[in-house]
């Protein structure tokens, strides 16, 4: 599996020769230009998850590619989106997707909650290879592979992440959605999240814009 970053919550995933760009969104740079993707997944319909501004140059770059999300989002743009539910399961090239969660985490009592869509990435026998959870913090309930760790969140405190890191017990964790506080202030949150990491797992961080290989 080879997966490359390009900030916020916006990764690129090679697995199984099948490739998969998740949230596009406006805190994101690097993915412009991309081609030649089998899918492009958005987990929820928050402007740092799909940049509106952005999203089309970036489908018609990629025309064969299909265009999954959580219902929601399927429904504001119409066809040829694809709503994911909780407990969806199809196939993408060689890649198995099964949907998770369902709801966005809780930013404010008073906020409506909307859909968000888990997205869990692998095989049959294997079927969470990697997990992005989007705005969510919900737990699959089988053993994940590689975790795409929400870090920094309005909705979330680090403890959360912590607690989520935990019950996920993946066999490695890296952290996305942090396109919201500064340079110098991630090594607070990247280093807690690794002195506390459950034992098993390996903590990384891929730099935006750059890959890594699991």
């Amino acid at each position: 599996m080879r997966i490359a970053h390009f900030g916020h919550s916006c990764i690129l995933v090679e697995l199984h020769g099948t490739k998969i760009l998740f949230d596009p969104g406006n805190f994101s740079h690097g993915f412009e230009g991309i081609t030649g993707l089998d899918a492009i997944a958005v987990t929820h319909q928050h402007p740092d998850h799909i940049d509106p501004n952005r999203i089309s140059e970036l489908i018609e770059g990629n025309p064969k590619a299909r265009l999954l999300s959580d219902p929601q989002t399927a429904q504001q743009r119409a066809e040829p989106w694809e709503a994911v539910h909780a407990g969806n399961v199809l196939k993408v090239g060689n890649v198995q997707i099964t949907g998770g969660g369902g709801r966005h985490a809780v930013i404010h009592p008073e906020i409506p909650v909307i859909d968000n869509t888990v997205f869990q990435l692998g095989t049959p026998d294997d079927p969470a290879e990697l997990v992005h959870p989007g705005d969510s913090l919900w737990v699959p309930p089988v053993p994940v592979g590689v975790l795409a760790l929400p870090a920094v969140a309005p909705w979330m405190k680090i403890s959360e992440a912590v607690d989520y890191l935990r019950a996920v017990n993946p066999r490695t964790a890296f952290p996305i959605h942090y396109g919201i506080i500064a340079d110098a202030a991630q090594g607070i949150y990247f280093g807690r999240l690794n002195e506390m990491t459950p034992a098993g797992t390996d903590f990384r961080v891929i730099e935006p814009e750059d890959h890594t290989e699991f």
